[in-house]
């Protein structure tokens, strides 16, 4: 096998097969558990915990880090769709493994984090990353620029508590504000109209589906 860039090890000179799984102690029609945690929100500092949001829909929403690239433009569309999530009772809450101080410091400096009305939750123990299996963890010899940190992954929580929807990107992928608010409004849909599910590229008032045998074969 041809011996690649990605598996050398500076440290030891040597090249490794490493394989890292990211798996998630929550998972899709389940129940998350609750987790306290600090937030910087409206120029403050604020305890939040998942529990006290039940009632709301969640959506949580890991990057990286604070001061990098893809991730303004991310945080920053969120930012403008804000309003909508509003409407739709949902809570957009932004986790990173940064501090609350950091937020500030970068909430200050960049007019587009500046925008930002939604909290921002801070996570540098990297517990809530790791819970939600998307904490980049390092391997013994290999040191990667991402160990420590958080993949972008979105997670979208009903009233209850249980996790509708989940999706994780490599950390060069950005995703679109726009589809995280359509999976929203498609799971506040079924969930509304129970039996009812909603086909592929689905908009509110767009037709849905009802499953039976009186479809098969005619999609």
């Amino acid at each position: 096998m041809k011996e690649t860039k990605s598996n050398y090890c500076e440290r030891c000179g040597e090249f490794h097969d490493v394989v890292r799984d990211y798996t998630s102690q929550v998972k899709v029609g389940e129940t998350v558990p609750d987790f306290e945690f600090e937030a910087y929100h409206k120029g403050a500092i604020t305890a939040l915990s998942l529990s006290n949001l039940r009632g709301k829909w969640v959506v949580l929403v890991f990057y990286p880090a604070d001061f990098t690239f893809v991730c303004p433009t991310e945080l920053e569309e969120l930012a403008k769709l804000y309003p909508k999530f509003q409407e739709a009772n949902a809570e957009v809450i932004s986790v990173s493994c940064d501090t609350v101080f950091t937020h500030k410091a970068w909430h200050d400096t960049s007019p587009g984090i500046r925008a930002i009305a939604y909290p921002m939750a801070a996570d540098p123990s990297g517990k809530l990353a790791y819970a939600f299996g998307v904490l980049v963890e390092g391997g013994e010899a290999v040191l990667t620029p991402d160990e420590g940190l958080s993949l972008r992954g979105t997670f979208i929580i009903d009233p209850s508590g249980t996790l509708r929807a989940m999706e994780v990107n490599d950390n060069s992928i950005g995703r679109k504000g726009a589809e995280t608010l359509r999976k929203l409004q498609a799971a506040q849909y079924v969930e509304a109209h129970k039996g009812k599910v909603c086909p592929a590229s689905w908009e509110p008032g767009e037709d849905t589906l009802e499953p039976g045998l009186g479809l098969v074969g005619k999609l």
